[in-house]
């Protein structure tokens, strides 16, 4: 089994169906078919085969869709990148893939203009005059119908690269296996039917896009790409394409029920919404729900290496939670900075702090880094899989995620995790966002620093700290010692807020 033979099978079914929407044009599963036919035969022509590496910078767009499933043809590998990547960022990529074509499309030409390759890769644009060819000619020229490539279970058909804060970004290998497994556990964990409809908004250089596309290809649905996102455009589509169901980053929630068209849209197609990539607030899923009213509101905690940890079948009844481990998943809670060289120190008291572990076991999960074995011995440990994430187990057996390890602040010698704090300032209802960070200090070694973003000019850090303190919802320890009030939190496009930018002061500070 591999993923285009799912795709053909899907096309079986439902031949005469629309799979993809994007503006004015539409494709049937047929008509997407016969274009990824044509595709296809153009790049086998042109020398790729399988295991070849392709680079694709483009946006979530139709084009790329096809390029998806004829790279999947031959037993290639799909690698996109992040557009906001720098050039340094790309460059490395593209000589850590060996990349044998770079498709590219004009808001990434810049990027590669002045590129120094260690081999040339063939340049492949998306618009008349860029590259080698464009793909236009790729369409024209593919006529000869080129046999699919027989891709085992372990064979790579996706790498995809993590957008960390720090160091070089690591390629994670998906296998066919994996993207399987995955997507028929979010298909189940998510209460997705036949015929889904879908905004492809988050890119499928992000696990959360590849997953949307993927799902709705196996349950025949509709996926609609979104090149850049707009929460007015979003709303409009929810209600004019009769989408049934998200997954989103809470940024993206956050944008689109905030903004002054929700509250005059319809959306009663919308059964399941599904959000990863960060914690949600309170406040946030009380507005998702208001407005949206889904049967199903599921918190998916994951990685782009093992994709899901755990899930939460409806935050509504316990914001916050990170609920119990996947269908394909074992969690466990290990002591911080446990030392391997003894054994592993189990926790097993409940509501004890410490660094979540995934078991390796996993269908989803991947085997190991790209080309970096050094990474991968930091992380897959006696075929565990430590994940850097630190939180507790409750009473009733529901994981809820505190932090990460490298985030957490030690002040006067107590470890205090951020998502803490961040989940009592967002329940006050002036603040629209808040993150908190440790700032380096003589005497304490770090205090507690609150960002907040809010339009009441009249909120004022004693306020918030009053808010912080009543009913005993932070000790002294854990409360804010300094705020600062900025105008937005800076976050890249998978909406990862980017803290070094915060900790190194590059934000536009909010003067009422």
């Amino acid at each position: 089994m591999n993923l285009y033979q799912l795709f053909l099978f899907s096309v079986d079914r439902t031949p005469d169906n629309p799979v993809i929407i994007q503006d004015d044009r539409m494709y049937t599963y047929a008509q997407l078919s016969k274009e990824v036919d044509r595709v296809a035969s153009s790049l086998y022509r042109l020398g790729l085969k399988n295991g070849d590496r392709v680079m694709i910078l483009l946006k979530n767009r139709i084009e790329t869709v096809i390029l998806f499933w004829a790279i999947q043809k031959l037993g290639a590998i799909f690698a996109p990148i992040n557009l906001h990547s720098s050039t340094e960022e790309i460059l490395y990529c593209v000589n850590d893939l060996e990349t044998k074509f770079i498709i590219f499309e004009n808001a990434s030409k810049l990027l590669l203009k002045k590129q120094k390759f260690k081999e040339r890769p063939l340049l492949i644009g998306l618009e008349e005059s860029l590259g080698d060819l464009n793909y236009d000619e790729l369409v024209k020229q593919g006529i000869t119908k080129v046999e699919p490539y027989p891709a085992q279970d372990e064979d790579i058909g996706v790498i995809l690269y993590t957008s960390g804060t720090s160091g070089k970004p690591k390629g994670v290998p998906r296998s066919h296996k994996n993207e399987y497994t995955s997507s028929m556990a979010h298909i189940f964990q998510c209460g997705y039917q036949r015929f889904e409809r879908t905004l492809g908004i988050p890119t499928l250089s992000h696990t959360i896009g590849i997953r949307s596309l993927l799902t709705m290809t196996l349950v025949n649905g509709v996926y609609i790409p979104f090149p850049e996102f707009d929460a007015y455009k979003a709303i409009k589509m929810i209600s004019d394409k009769k989408i049934s169901c998200l997954f989103l980053t809470p940024t993206m929630y956050h944008d689109i029920v905030t903004h002054p068209y929700a509250n005059r849209t319809d959306f009663l197609t919308i059964h399941s919404i599904v959000y990863s990539g960060g914690p949600m607030s309170a406040h946030l899923i009380e507005k998702c729900s208001e407005l949206m009213s889904p049967s199903l509101f599921v918190n998916l905690y994951g990685s782009t290496e093992v994709y899901t940890f755990s899930t939460c079948p409806d935050v509504r009844s316990k914001p916050g939670s990170a609920g119990k481990a996947g269908i394909h998943n074992r969690i466990k809670l290990v002591k911080l900075n446990s030392d391997l060289k003894i054994s592993f120190d189990w926790l097993d008291k409940k509501g004890e702090i410490g660094e979540i572990l995934v078991n390796m076991s996993s269908l989803e999960a991947f085997r190991g880094y790209w080309n970096r074995p050094d990474v991968t011995k930091k992380v897959i440990k006696d075929g565990w899989y430590f994940t850097g994430d630190v939180g507790y187990i409750d009473d009733e057996g529901d994981l809820f995620v505190v932090g990460r390890i490298d985030e957490m602040i030690i002040s006067s010698g107590e470890n205090i995790y951020p998502q803490e704090i961040e989940k009592v300032l967002s329940q006050h209802t002036s603040v629209k966002e808040a993150v908190v960070v440790g700032e380096d200090d003589e005497r304490l070694g770090q205090i507690v620093t609150a960002f907040i973003v809010t339009d009441n000019k009249e909120l004022t850090p004693q306020a918030l700290d009053f808010f912080c303190k009543s009913n005993n919802q932070l000790p002294n320890y854990k409360r804010p010692r300094k705020y600062i009030f900025i105008k937005d939190i800076p976050k890249n496009s998978a909406g990862k807020i980017l803290l070094r930018e915060l900790k190194d002061g590059h934000f536009a500070e909010e003067k009422f």
